[in-house]
């Protein structure tokens, strides 16, 4: 072992590539988080354009993405390992651009949602097979970083969503602060401007399906598919030859090579792979149901409960995205130094706490900055645990012949648990009020630390083999 590590120092990695191939799969990510939290900054203007005003059309409108997602994980359960990495990733390019237009000129709510979900099986993809991606072509000893980048990338989008929404919306300056719902509808933004929010995205999504071409497919996968001299060329270029012949030694070594090019789902029932994927799922699900999505989606709704006005409650969603594109940084500093088990924790700690603060803001009517406070310190712990490391931690835990499949299962996990969390939130605050609605999370991640802390093991610095050779 010491004398892998030591290989593993001296290998002259070509940095430039590595960042250039990342980024590029990274802005899948970005095409993520901006068709994420989208929604959120247009939810005020579509709603009164299309008379939404029940809590069954209210979560729908805001989660009907969340259907397409997981049709894009079931894709990917069973595409991904047969078709590859990259292929998927440019056909969620082209369903990204057509989502953006399909959305942006859609003139009934039904076909409003279809476009929606059009763009949720792109995220599922995206979400999905990015952070895989890079995982797959990045050095053992960087790879929570480069994997990390990925978030980053996502943090982005969601910062520039919440941006150019906010943005759009300053250009009506006939609407008043304090418009009716039937004002809303009647005005500039409730008629075109949530179209231009929507429209934005389709020049990323354009130049994120173009730049897909030009990167390499999986080395990883390549040679469990036989294409070993592609395979090779990759690695070349990313470490040399020595590196290329050490990696491609250790791929076969978790292989069976007489049926390398194959994906046995039997191998998904094997007794240490089912633990592995109830981590997974765990984890998946925790990410959801520790409420940061309710802060993201439903955002103008809790800062209107807070006691802002329209265009204040915007000001502040754009905040909560600047938090949560600096708080990854946190991530990329420490993700490899102190591992991802340690960040998790403290994390999911940290928003127990703070949910129960939150809760009791709301239960005394403290309103004003003090919500506004804790909402961004919560969202900042987040950002820098669950939010990427739930990614870190799949593209690494699973044997490499399942790979694809496995993690697919866990971003299905992610998007059952998203959508269940974003549908039933306005019933469930509607039943629950808002201060028990937020105990409720805070109580979910109190469980989440307790099982992180007994259960998930630590992978950071070791090979994707070696941690199949352990973990499998």
């Amino acid at each position: 072992m010491e004398k892998l590590n030591n290989t593993q120092i001296k290998t002259q990695y070509n940095q430039t590539y590595i960042w250039l191939i990342s980024l590029t799969a990274a802005l899948g990510g970005f095409l993520f988080g901006f068709d994420w939290v989208v929604i959120g900054g247009a939810k005020p203007f579509y709603e009164p354009y299309f008379g939404i005003t029940s809590a069954a059309d209210q979560g729908w409108g805001t989660s009907s993405a969340l259907i397409g997602c997981m049709v894009g994980a079931i894709l990917c359960i069973v595409l991904s390992d047969k078709l590859g990495r990259r292929r998927l990733l440019i056909f969620s390019g082209f369903l990204f651009s057509l989502s953006a237009l399909g959305t942006a000129l859609a003139e009934s709510f039904w076909f409003f949602n279809l476009y929606r979900i059009v763009g949720g099986v792109a995220m599922g993809i995206a979400l999905n097979l990015s952070p895989l991606y890079i995982a797959e072509i990045s050095p053992p000893e960087k790879r929570g970083m480069f994997v990390t980048i990925n978030q980053l990338l996502v943090m982005i989008g969601v910062l520039l969503a919440q941006i150019t929404n906010w943005q759009i919306s300053l250009l009506d300056t006939e609407l008043a602060d304090t418009a009716s719902f039937e004002m809303i509808a009647k005005s500039w933004s409730g008629q075109y401007g949530w179209r231009w929010m929507f429209g934005a995205e389709i020049v990323p999504a354009i130049l994120f399906f173009i730049l897909m071409f030009l990167v390499p497919e999986s080395a990883r996968w390549l040679v469990k598919n036989k294409e070993e001299e592609k395979a090779r060329v990759v690695l070349e270029r990313i470490g040399g030859k020595h590196y290329a012949d050490k990696s491609i030694a250790e791929i076969h070594s978790t292989l069976d090579s007489g049926d390398l090019g194959k994906v046995n789902f039997r191998d998904l029932l094997r007794k240490p792979v089912i633990k592995l994927l109830g981590i997974g799922i765990f984890l998946a699900f925790l990410q959801q149901w520790s409420g940061l999505n309710v802060v993201i989606y439903y955002a103008a709704d809790i800062f209107q409960a807070a006691g802002y006005n329209l265009k204040q409650m915007m000001l502040n969603i754009v905040v909560i995205g600047g938090v949560m594109v600096l708080s990854v940084f946190i991530t990329l500093f420490t993700v490899d130094r102190f591992g991802r088990k340690k960040l998790l924790l403290i994390g999911t700690g940290a928003m127990t706490i703070l949910y129960a603060l939150i809760g009791y803001s709301f239960l005394v009517d403290q309103g004003g900055w003090v919500i506004v406070l804790l909402v961004l310190t919560n969202v900042m712990f987040y950002s820098f645990t669950l939010a990427p490391l739930l990614w870190v931690v799949l593209s690494e835990i699973f044997p490499t012949r399942i790979r694809g499949a496995a993690i697919s299962i866990g971003a299905l996990a992610h998007w059952i648990g998203n959508f269940t969390l974003t549908y039933s939130f306005p019933a469930i605050k509607a039943n629950l009020g808002w201060a028990n609605n937020f105990w409720l999370y805070g109580l979910i991640c109190l469980i989440g630390f307790v099982i992180i802390y007994f259960v998930l093991p630590e992978t950071k610095g070791k090979s994707l083999e070696q941690l199949e050779r352990e973990l499998s």
